[in-house]
């Protein structure tokens, strides 16, 4: 296995030190690089001070052998990148005639007039190697220097997302001869990572030298994904899957998809295949539920609506729930939410119903029902299924991990099927 360069990141940007904007290009440029098998080592944002950039420069250059640099390449007097990075290699700028041609093309495309800031933005340092940015105006710069590729794009995501993509993985994997690498993952819900590892940990002991697997957690579950590093043999990704069925054998029931699917897309098919329609009745999720499961294209097949029953009154007069059963349990409780499902079966017309209540806090909650306290119930033409539960991380993190569990409580309880598979 050779060895590769660590990769630093680097964003350019005062909104992002403030806190105006979120740096979303980091997290995506990580998974992207750890797709051909490349380490972020270290993720840094600079101010828009031609100073600090250049001692960010030299510093990164010390750590990593590859800088991914984003921001500051815009027209305005703010937008730094390009003339530090001129100074920088000692070079001045000049103009590209391609990009120019491009940027003219856009704006003729859109009949705006064409001021000379944006004439500028064909500017480029003379002795950089211009990465063509098709869905905008900066284009990217890519030098190579005394053995370290810097590589400047824009901050505008999609930009960043289009030269990642198109332009800059694959040179790097030329420039470093980067090793074919495969990526299989795993996705889990219902089991935390200390249980999920002990419930594998003879599985992943024998996995094959070439093959690592990482634990990835998120509220609820956790993405296992397995690494394979090329070891000179055929069928890389081929024998990586048929390390598989041990896995489902071992931990099958917490195991919900294969590749990189979310819970709430995995239901889709498992609903399809079986012909059933899907609504909800939800209290401490606001419609949350009902938001996560229309986010799925093609969901309209499939799920027929919801009831967001947040005051009491409503669960008795939209989804019937009996008043005495309120008076008794309250509304937190699976008898209540128990009722709330059938209800909205009968009401909605769908084959399975799903209903959420719960304290999500900060307030509200008791001695015998602390806030997090979580009722689910499942309804479908042979059964109603409720479970409680406890977890409290906040207001909007329980209302979040409600949805999971309510998600998942629907996939146990649908007639077997397959694992969802992309």
């Amino acid at each position: 296995m050779s060895l590769l360069p660590d990769v630093e990141i680097m964003t350019i940007g005062d909104e992002l030190l403030y806190g105006q904007v979120i740096d979303t290009n980091s997290a995506f440029m990580g998974q992207e690089l750890a797709k051909i098998g490349l380490r972020v080592r270290q993720i840094s944002s600079v101010s828009d001070r031609a100073d600090e950039i250049v001692a960010a420069l030299d510093q990164a250059r010390q750590r990593a052998r590859v800088v991914l640099i984003t921001g500051g390449l815009g027209p305005t007097k703010d937008d730094l990148t390009k003339h530090v990075l001129a100074r920088y290699f000692h070079s001045e700028l000049v103009l590209h005639e391609p990009t120019l041609a491009h940027v003219e093309g856009i704006f003729k495309r859109y009949n705006r007039p064409m001021l000379d800031v944006n004439r500028q933005q064909a500017l480029v340092p003379a002795n950089c190697e211009v990465l063509f940015n098709a869905v905008g105006t900066a284009p990217g710069m890519w030098f190579d220097d005394q053995g370290t590729v810097f590589v400047s794009m824009p901050g505008v995501p999609h930009e960043m997302k289009y030269l990642m993509n198109e332009q800059v993985l694959p040179r790097l994997q030329t420039r470093f001869q980067v090793p074919p690498i495969e990526h299989v993952v795993v996705q889990t819900v219902g089991l935390g990572e200390s249980f999920l590892a002990e419930k594998i940990a003879a599985w992943e002991t024998a996995l094959p030298a070439n093959v690592k697997l990482a634990y990835l957690p998120y509220l609820g579950g956790v993405r296992l994904r397995l690494t394979g590093y090329s070891d000179g043999q055929p069928d890389l990704r081929q024998r990586m899957q048929a390390l598989l069925p041990e896995l489902h054998a071992a931990i099958g029931e917490y195991i919900f998809a294969e590749g990189e699917v979310k819970l709430e897309a995995a239901i889709g098919p498992l609903l399809l295949a079986r012909n059933l329609t899907l609504g909800t009745a939800e209290s401490c999720t606001g419609g949350l539920l009902a938001h996560k499961i229309t986010s799925v294209p093609g969901s309209s097949a499939y799920f027929r609506g919801s009831i967001v029953a947040y005051h009491n009154d409503i669960k008795v007069q939209e989804l019937g729930v009996n008043p005495e059963t309120l008076a008794a349990h309250g509304a937190v409780s699976e008898a209540t939410v128990r009722e709330m499902a059938e209800g909205a079966r009968r009401r909605l017309g769908v084959d399975v119903a799903l209903a959420t209540s719960g304290i999500a806090g900060p307030g509200g909650g008791t001695e015998t029902k602390p806030v997090g306290t979580i009722c689910l119930a499942y309804a479908d033409a042979h059964q109603t299924v409720s479970r409680q539960f406890s977890f409290d991380r906040g207001r909007q993190l329980n209302v979040e991990y409600t949805v999971t569990m309510a998600l998942n409580l629907l996939r146990q309880n649908l007639p077997a099927g397959e694992v969802v598979k992309l």
